[in-house]
């Protein structure tokens, strides 16, 4: 029997659902159990990633493979594998030589392994005998060692150790940095390969401990209840474990132990048409430079996603702590270095907040007074890598906009204060200092509005001079110019032109015949400050520029390339621009560089506040009038959210909005 239309889209829906589909710890188990009996995985093999790879284009069939990064503890060469748990099986396995590639993401056991080897090398201990200082009460800061001089790191796993003091278990170590000394630690060879020590130097004694009574005084009792309810429950539904219908939206939510959260699908249903946005969106990528050119501290740049891996350090999240409200929870599963499952209770959190006015008009000439609320659907996720903790915020709204926005808070590395002051280091307390840093993220945006044939035009405003057809000097214009190839599409933002770019369809048009497209707002913050020259912008390439478009392929999944690990540069974004390929009318991914720099202020101390950064996408011609005419008006003297949907499952719910734990 031929089956129906609606059969067949069905299937289809199932399909999809299915092949986005979180990763299971069955899955992962069957990884594991392949690469075992293959010989990949053993008593001196450790994985560095396993990550499942997203459907090819079309994809029909299901087939859920998994990447995995085999590292060698022994010293043997390491791995990539792509791994098909559908048919049992490795369907491809490279060798990589790390003096080409790069190494793999670090690995947590390394950590131990820098303070343990220190802990007996004789010049450390005389540094530290130097300096009065008891080695049981040195903690040393594991950090990946970039790319510089030193020609015998070429193909050898290193990691660079800095010091501080922690007197006591509950002392924050981070306010007594131990200056004017670091060691390089090759971790296979277990090797302490150089002690650079530049001379005694301050250590700051005053404490930093942000919970102790000393510091916070009496606490606040001025702060009444904030209790965010939803009787009805939340007016979003989730299906198949992962896939999300929230007003007119549709998405499937994924997460990667690299990249942390990954948007999947994302549509939004116009009349009776579910019409795609994104087909995939992440944050691939983030690299933190620092700019304290001191030996001591001159190679200091972490890229938190590629090197240590973002996803694998997701908070369990708290009600009333991280999340405030209705929420439901997603819990994804990652593998550990052995490649047993690891789930993440609570990693992802997804609940509606009202986002105050949507539009709003009092017509003097009609007497209607109209004003509607605007409420968003918050999907997000929380980081810890070292000393800094940072938020993933996807936001998606009532009229289309999507929104992105990072927060950084923890605490801010440090360092001591030079007696005579410095250009490159901020003051927080007496004698202790923290350079300034940039944090650098890469937004990957696998567009696909209305279909895969996409193009992105620049817009800068035009200031029109006074004279002929602009007599009184008030007019004003603006200049769209079409990105035809990667060559071109590699782009600075200019706030002086208020520069945006529109990323359209121009085979699929709205009832005034243009184009229909979403326009990506930059809030146009600088790039990359160290010089063209140093290591850091060969390595980190992407942050150079604000703006970046590739033609899509399957295999260009980062900014910085697959191994981001003491890779000298030029892998990555500079490697796909290069091919200089057409994407005007094309399947394109659009690249945008965004971040924070800091000059570390004496309020960030001991513990910074929330900063933040982002980037938006408002549609631009998408639709055929105002989305949000259908939006209701609130309930006089009741909530401002309109009655909530019943949903088919929400995943685990966190209840109602009263606190329940305790935030630590």
């Amino acid at each position: 029997m031929t089956p129906t239309a609606t059969e067949t889209a069905t299937e289809a829906v199932a399909l999809e659902e299915t092949q986005y589909a979180l990763a299971t710890g069955a899955e992962i188990s069957q990884v594991q159990a392949i690469l075992q009996a293959t010989g990949h995985l053993g008593a001196e093999k450790r994985i560095a990633y396993l990550g499942l790879v997203d459907p090819t284009r079309n994809q029909s069939v299901q087939d859920r493979r998994f990447r995995v990064f085999i590292h060698d503890i022994s010293g043997g060469a390491p791995s990539d594998l792509l791994v098909s748990v559908t048919r049992g099986e490795i369907l491809k396995a490279i060798e990589l030589d790390t003096k080409v590639s790069g190494e793999l993401p670090v690995l947590e056991e390394e950590f131990e392994v820098v303070e343990t080897l220190l802990a007996t090398d004789e010049r450390w201990l005389a540094a530290l005998a130097a300096r009065d200082l008891d080695v049981a009460k040195v903690r040393v800061a594991p950090l990946s060692a970039g790319v510089f001089e030193y020609d015998d790191e070429k193909g050898r796993r290193i990691l660079r150790g800095l010091a501080f003091v922690q007197d006591f278990p509950e002392d924050s170590a981070w306010a007594h940095p131990v200056d004017g000394l670091v060691a390089y630690v090759d971790v296979v060879n277990k090797e302490v390969t150089q002690v650079i020590d530049l001379g005694v130097m301050p250590i700051p004694a005053e404490h930093g401990n942000y919970t102790d009574p000393e510091l916070t005084g009496p606490l606040r009792e001025t702060q009444k209840p904030i209790s965010i309810t939803q009787p009805e429950g939340p007016s979003f539904t989730v299906t198949g474990g992962n896939h999300v219908e929230w007003e007119k939206w549709s998405v499937d939510v994924g997460f990667d132990v690299r990249e942390g959260v990954v948007l999947h699908n994302l549509a939004f249903k116009d009349g009776d048409q579910k019409r795609p946005i994104i087909n995939r969106a992440s944050i691939a990528e983030m690299v933190v430079p620092y700019g304290d050119p001191s030996p001591i501290r001159s190679w200091q740049n972490y890229f938190d996603t590629g090197e240590y891996l973002v996803g694998q350090y997701a908070n369990s999240l708290e009600l009333g702590c991280d999340c405030l409200g209705d929420i439901t929870y997603l819990s994804p599963v990652i593998s550990d270095a052995f490649g047993n499952p690891r789930e993440i209770r609570n990693g992802i959190c997804m609940h509606e907040e009202d986002w105050g006015i949507l539009s709003k008009h009092s017509d003097l000439w009609t007497g209607i007074n109209y004003t509607r609320r605007n409420r968003r659907l918050v999907i997000s996720f929380f980081t810890t890598i070292g000393n800094y903790d940072y938020g993933f915020y996807w936001y998606l709204y009532l009229d289309g906009t999507i929104e992105f926005e990072a927060k950084a808070t923890g605490i801010v590395f440090t360092s001591a204060f030079p007696e005579g002051g410095s250009d490159n280091i901020s003051q927080l307390a007496p004698g202790l200092g923290a350079p300034f840093h940039q944090h650098l993220f890469s937004a990957r945006l696998d567009m696909a509005i209305d279909g895969f044939t996409n193009r992105v035009e620049e817009e800068d405003v035009v200031r029109q001079a006074i004279g002929e057809g602009n007599e009184r000097g008030n007019a004003f214009s603006r200049k769209r110019t079409v990105l035809t190839k990667e060559s071109e599409a590699v782009r600075e933002a200019d706030a002086r032109a208020g520069r945006t770019w529109i990323i359209s369809n121009p085979e699929s048009r709205n009832r005034l015949g243009e184009p229909v497209g979403y326009k990506l707002h930059a809030q146009n913050q600088p790039t990359l400050l160290a010089d063209p020259g140093s290591s850091i912008a060969k390595r980190a390439a992407f942050a150079t520029k604000d703006l970046w478009v590739t033609r899509y392929s399957d295999e260009e999944r980062y900014p910085t390339g697959d191994f981001v690990n003491q890779h000298s540069g030029g892998a990555g974004l500079p490697a796909y621009v290069a091919q200089d390929r057409e994407i005007d009318g094309q399947d394109i991914v659009v690249w945008h560089t965004f971040g924070l720099t800091h000059f570390p202020r004496v309020e960030d101390w001991p513990i910074m506040p929330v900063d933040t950064v982002g980037f938006k996408l408002r549609p631009e011609g998408f639709f055929d009038r105002s989305p949000v005419l259908d939006v209701p008006a609130s309930a006089s003297g009741l909530s401002c959210h309109s009655p909530a949907a019943t949903g088919e499952e929400h995943g685990e719910h966190g209840g109602h909005g009263e606190p329940a734990g305790h935030c630590h």
